[in-house]
């Protein structure tokens, strides 16, 4: 028997009662679009375009060509010639209501959270890259690297998947029903979680060596350093906790820039760190060498960034009226109202880290084996920082655009609106996804020696992360299919299929990284094949999530999409022919280095991206063609 949903009144805050009924709609819209984002914890608008740009890509909800174009009246036409932005007599009136008022405020949120996410994003690889040129993809930039992500992987394990799924509906509720605009919720909320972070932490702390024998293998002075580092960093515990806690309370106050853009701030201050480790450091060191001074200046340069990321809150909560007064009287917090929901998205978190800590545990050990080969867990993350930025920036924006409305459609039982959204999305995303999965196996040793070759990453290091590169490659497009269509179970309020699908990808990566370890051991391709592993488990995942939701969401175009990701797979192909050769015999001619792999790019890249061009034009794919319109309307030829 289907769960019958609650009306929209008691999912938003309320409305005063003397606002006019669009007024009323509108900001009804704009709680919406803020809060259904932030429910299964994926930012508001964490995007790289800004927010003409996704207003451009987000589709009419009913037309039969699923174009950029959604504002009623704006020219266009698409591949098959029928006009964009037309009126769209079948879609319900009150759901294009909201244009003034509404778009504005969502509008300007998307501007200033597209700008921090480009910031941090900008910010943050340039912190990753400094790391790798400091400490090196070997093994001490494992040590580090390790010591570094425990206080993040131990946050989402205990609290993590609980923020978004348990505290922020519950403090929309608060803020809507109580007296007090959930003041009294709130700092109950607060209270608990000051006390658990806070007894967590130092319960870390204390326990550090077990923690770090946990998660690494490392052993000798590579652990005894990863040990120095895991207390310097596991504070971070408490100020991951408190800035996500704090964050989501401006979220539901409608303040979204802040969480957005202080995150650039512990980037900056990482960044600082590097630089004066560089100065003070020769880049040859080892974990023999470090001396205690250096690593007091990362260890607690890296928590000093994250504690004021949080601090920097502060100002922003008084700024929105937010006070705060410890309260003990836990009882009546009503947190167990959404447990129900809350287990399945704890439960995906628990089940998610099962694969960090398979590549942690048996990366370090490769590192362990191979001190300066760069075959471990340092270049098997600085290779899944570079192939996920497409995903991030691509399908992020546009599903993070698409989720609300396809949530107020299930909410309604329009599964028309829900089923030609994801059609869209899967679509449209692919147009940029196929061709980025293509160009790593193309371009994947030159793209890495490019950004890695430098100070304690030798040559070496960075052609054996080439090689995590390209192994990754082509996963990236199940990767982002599945990502997308987990959102069409996130609409429905569902969670615990999502779970279901996480238990069968973590069971097959955990699986098959495994077995690449032991049937590859003593060899350098066991990273590669444990990124291998990452595409292929997410392959299994994208065709039983899809199967799955065909039966939630009855008529959805498989075969047109399937169809559109075979003609985007050939025309990639054909460049990736094309544009890697040449890349490899210019990188060879300048005997690799910055100037012969920057060149191999810049002239690989550009043949791959005409070759692609022309192919899709002959391959007659729709979704290419739209876009080209759009970009050439937009420079004005």
């Amino acid at each position: 028997m289907q769960r019958e949903e609650p009306p929209v009144d008691l999912w938003y805050p309320g409305i005063p009662d003397d606002e006019l009924p669009e007024e009323r709609e509108a900001r009804r819209e704009a709680y919406a679009e803020a809060i259904d984002a932030t429910r299964f914890n994926i930012p508001v608008f964490g995007t790289a375009f800004n927010a003409t740009a996704l207003e451009q890509l987000i589709p009419p909800r009913r037309s039969r060509v699923q174009g950029p174009a959604t504002r009623p009246g704006e020219a266009g036409v698409g591949p098959d010639g029928v006009e964009w932005g037309a009126p769209l007599p079948t879609a319900e009136p009150d759901k294009l209501a909201g244009t003034s008022t509404s778009a504005t405020s969502v509008s300007r949120a998307s501007r200033i959270m597209a700008l921090g996410t480009i910031a941090s994003r900008a910010t943050g690889m340039l912190r990753q890259l400094l790391l790798a040129y400091a400490l090196g993809i070997g093994a001490l930039g494992t040590d580090f690297g390790i010591a570094n992500n425990v206080p993040n992987t131990i946050y989402l394990l205990v609290i993590g998947g609980a923020v978004s799924s348990v505290f922020v509906p519950q403090l929309v509720r608060a803020m809507k029903d109580d007296a007090d605009g959930g003041q009294a919720f709130m700092d109950r909320l607060l209270t608990i979680s000051l006390v658990v972070l806070g007894v967590l932490t130092v319960a870390c702390v204390f326990a550090a060596p077990q923690i770090v024998d946990f998660f690494s293998s490392s052993v000798g002075p590579n652990r005894e350093i990863t040990i120095i580092f895991a207390r310097y960093c596991l504070p971070q515990i408490f100020f991951y906790g408190m800035f996500v806690m704090l964050g989501q309370i401006l979220n539901a106050k409608d303040k979204f820039g802040p969480m957005m853009w202080t995150p650039v701030l512990a980037n900056v201050i990482m960044i600082a760190t590097l630089l004066a480790y560089v100065v003070v450091a020769d880049t040859s060191v080892t974990a023999v060498t470090i001396t205690a001074g250096q690593t007091r200046l990362l260890g607690i340069g890296t928590t000093i960034g994250i504690a004021l990321q949080t601090i920097t809150l502060v100002p922003y909560l008084r700024q929105a009226g937010v006070g705060f007064k410890p309260r003990f009287d836990w009882r009546g917090a009503r947190l167990g109202k959404s447990m129900t929901l809350a287990k399945w998205t704890m439960g995906m978190v628990l089940v998610g880290q099962l694969t960090s800590w398979v590549v942690a545990k048996y990366g370090s050990a490769m590192d362990n084996r191979y001190q300066n080969l760069g075959v471990g867990y340092a270049a098997y993350s600085n290779a899944l920082t570079i192939w996920i930025l497409p995903q991030s920036v691509v399908t992020v924006s546009i599903v993070t655009a698409l989720l609300p409305r396809m949530s107020r459609a299930a909410h309604r039982g329009d599964s028309t609106a829900v089923r030609d959204s994801l059609s869209y999305a899967l679509r449209v995303t692919a147009v940029a996804i196929v061709p980025c999965g293509f160009a790593f196996v193309a371009f994947g040793q030159q793209i890495s020696a490019l950004l890695f070759n430098h100070g304690a990453s030798s040559s070496a290091m960075t052609h054996n992360l080439g090689y995590d590169v390209m192994a990754f490659g082509l996963g990236l497009i199940p990767f982002s299919a599945e990502y997308v269509i987990l959102r069409g179970f996130y609409a429905y309020e569902d969670t615990k299929t999502p779970f279901v699908v996480n238990i069968w990808v973590t069971v097959i990566n955990s699986g098959l990284s495994l077995a690449s370890y032991f049937l590859l051991d003593n060899t350098v391709w066991v990273m590669p094949g444990m990124c291998l592993a990452y595409g292929l488990s997410y392959t299994v995942g994208t065709v039983y999530c899809a199967k799955r939701l065909s039966r939630r969401v009855p008529g959805i175009e498989f075969r047109r999409i399937i169809r559109t990701h075979v003609k985007l797979g050939i025309a990639s192909a054909i460049a990736s022919l094309v544009g890697g050769p040449v890349a490899f015999e210019i990188s060879k001619s300048f005997n690799g280095g910055t100037i012969g792999s920057g060149s191999a790019l810049i002239v690989g890249a550009a043949l791959f991206l005409g070759v692609f061009v022309l192919a899709s034009r002959k391959l007659r794919i729709e979704e290419v063609d739209g876009l080209l319109k759009v970009i050439r309307a937009r420079f004005g030829r």
